[in-house]
């Protein structure tokens, strides 16, 4: 890639560090989460009470960051002065409470590479609700890249051995019309719409609110919704009963909620300061290393429809970086924006 492309890709040297660390971040993520499961694949601990206080988590950072240049008091005046947002964000708040808690099912049905190479999915429909709620037409560059990128997802689902396996392996290699596909296909709505919603209120309706209070706006309603979600369950005292408070204490929980916290307020960067065509390619770039480190620390093989799947998602990245999608938010708060940047960058 030239210098010219790259900087196209990434305005600045922030955006990249951005780049990168939400593709650590959610590589790390899948390790995390496999590595909390017992050897039955299922959870010791409650995942919707690591879901709602992983949201409390966010709402705190997001909180301590936003008064370390103000005071509390004038969080509370912003939050009241842009009711309107606040609701707004509502949508992607009850989206990404969705995503969230499927992510634990999905990945307790699916190994963690075949979990993300079937989330790529979501990069066709991302592109669709991009052109939709930006009204931005993608180029036939753009487009090609992107059903490349589809297409690598699905070379995964290609059993190139012939073999059936003797036993009936623990976790799916491979996704059927069943239960297990629904489950997946919801949580590619919900990734795919929240995160072009997210963009158009970060760059759009919210432009000029400070983004660690447009923070506050996601996570608030988040934990309202996560609620409201609880008692539809039937959950909501389950949710803090004595033993599953304690069980979130375990070291492997933690890391899962503070990894997760950090993706959350690592998201909101990546969308102001990118976009979300961009955040899908982020995404699939991600099945390089979970696949490596899959094998690693828990031996999950790699086969040769993984390796061509891979290789094909590359392809399709590198035509990508030849044209990039440009979205920049709007230029008149964007002083406000750099100084959020620095300032997250000095935690």
């Amino acid at each position: 890639m030239s210098s010219l492309t790259l900087k196209e890709l990434f305005p600045s040297k922030l955006s990249f560090i951005i780049f990168v660390g939400y593709i650590l971040l959610f590589v790390n993520q899948g390790i995390l989460v496999t590595a909390s499961q017992q050897s039955n694949n299922r959870y010791d601990y409650s995942v919707v009470t690591v879901v709602l206080l992983t949201e409390v988590l966010k709402l705190v950072i997001s909180s301590l960051l936003y008064c370390r240049e103000n005071s509390a008091t004038q969080l509370v005046k912003e939050v009241l002065s842009n009711r309107k947002v606040l609701l707004l964000y509502f949508v992607p708040a009850f989206l990404y409470c969705l995503y969230n808690n499927l992510a634990f099912i999905n990945l307790s049905l699916f190994d963690p590479t075949t979990y993300y190479l079937l989330l790529q999915f979501r990069v066709v429909v991302t592109g669709i609700l991009f052109q939709v709620i930006f009204s931005k037409i993608l180029s036939k560059k753009q487009w090609i890249s992107l059903i490349i990128l589809t297409l690598g997802c699905m070379l995964k689902q290609v059993n190139f051995t012939q073999e059936t396996p003797a036993e009936k392996p623990s976790k799916a290699a491979s996704v059927s019309l069943g239960l297990d596909a629904i489950m997946i296909f919801v949580q590619i709505i919900c990734s795919c719409l929240a995160g072009v919603y997210n963009e158009y209120l970060l760059k759009k309706q919210g432009a000029s609110i400070n983004i660690f209070v447009q923070n506050v706006f996601m996570y608030l309603d988040s934990i309202v919704c996560n609620v409201l979600l609880l008692i539809l369950n039937g959950n909501l005292l389950e949710a803090f009963l004595y033993d599953n408070i304690t069980k979130v204490f375990h070291y492997k929980v933690l890391l899962v909620m503070i990894n997760n916290a950090a993706i959350g307020i690592v998201t909101s960067f990546f969308l102001k300061t990118l976009n979300s065509i961009l955040k899908t390619f982020a995404s699939a770039l991600e099945l390089v290393f979970t696949a490596l480190l899959s094998n690693l620390l828990f031996s999950i093989p790699i086969y040769l429809n993984t390796v061509l799947s891979i290789c094909t998602v590359m392809g399709a990245t590198y035509l990508y970086t030849q044209n990039p999608v440009q979205n920049p938010p709007k230029p008149a708060p964007q002083k406000q924006d750099e100084e959020s940047l620095l300032q997250m960058e000095e935690v």
